[in-house]
């Protein structure tokens, strides 16, 4: 099943999600729908908070890219529960966009390696490190855990610069092939072309 995808503005998106346990209702066939919701909005990764859930489950998938980065290869994951514990080396830009605020891409600095630990969909726990892009979408991901976006990253000038254009999204401005939901909108929403 698709799955909509909330999008800039949404309150859903600024809380801070909850963790859960292995007893959370359909967990697998929450997270199935979660891979579908991605691949079908060719997406790379996802967070709970941005199908509507504030729980602290996120997912990559970035195997489509393996062929321009070699690191991505067999990169699907499931992060459960996750807490970076570390995050060290160099800092430098990406350029990053998200499912949630379409039509936006900025350079955005983070640390090039992390530690983190999760749970897989069977609880399995884990204790790994990444580094590279892998590192770049797992921050990116964690962050919307804690109601955190990329573009809460840029520079403040920039901020203001994109201000318009994050207005915009908010009032369904935008053109995307995936099921949205705005901000105040209880039914799904789906731009029209402008």
């Amino acid at each position: 099943m698709i799955l909509p995808v909330y999008v800039f503005g949404h309150p859903i998106l600024r809380k801070a999600a909850g963790e859960i346990d292995k007893d959370f209702n359909n967990l697998k066939q929450f997270i199935e729908y979660m891979f579908e919701t991605m691949s079908e909005s060719d997406g790379i990764g996802l967070a709970a908070p941005q199908v509507g859930k504030s729980v602290r489950i996120f997912i990559v998938d970035a195997t489509s890219l393996e062929d321009k980065d070699p690191s991505l290869k067999n990169f699907k994951k499931v992060f459960i529960n996750p807490i970076i514990m570390e995050r060290t080396g160099e800092i430098t830009p990406f350029n990053e966009g998200c499912l949630s605020i379409p039509g936006i891409r900025e350079d955005i600095s983070r640390e090039s390696e992390i530690r983190i630990t999760y749970y897989d969909t069977d609880f399995n726990f884990y204790d790994e490190l990444y580094n590279g892009v892998p590192s770049r979408i797992i921050q990116h991901e964690y962050d919307h855990l804690d109601g955190i976006l990329f573009t809460d990253r840029v520079a403040p000038l920039k901020k203001r610069l994109l201000k318009n254009k994050l207005s915009g999204i908010s009032k369904g401005k935008f053109d995307v092939d995936y099921k949205t939901v705005l901000p105040g909108k209880i039914k799904v929403f789906r731009p029209q072309p402008s």
